[in-house]
């Protein structure tokens, strides 16, 4: 299992990136999927998922703002971040089961 993030950067707050997580090494589905992150000096804390019958889900934290989604055909997982908050700032990681990848940078600051 080979996940590969990308698309973070510094933003200033009430802006928006979209994270991208390619995945390769194993049949991708977008099923099962989700996005974590950890704050500095924290842990990791549970962001979004799409579960196993297509719901989404998200953290109490993000809900309105995040919006995960996928594109089986690119095996690629996405996180549409609007409204971005200074304590969104973290590395950002896609996870399938036990597996993620290097993350990406967020930083929300102005």
């Amino acid at each position: 299992v080979q996940l590969v993030e990308s698309g973070g950067g510094l933003v200033q707050p009430g802006g928006s990136l979209r994270l991208s997580c390619a995945a390769s090494g194993f049949t991708f589905t977008i099923y099962g999927m989700s996005w974590v992150r950890q704050a500095p000096g924290k842990g990791l804390e549970w962001v979004s998922s799409i579960t196993s019958t297509g719901s989404t889900a998200y953290a109490d934290s993000v809900k309105g703002r995040f919006t995960i989604s996928g594109d089986n055909a690119k095996n690629t997982l996405y996180l549409q971040m609007n409204s971005l908050k200074p304590e969104d700032t973290a590395v950002y990681y896609c996870k399938k089961g036990d597996s993620r990848g290097q993350g990406t940078q967020v930083t929300v600051s102005s």
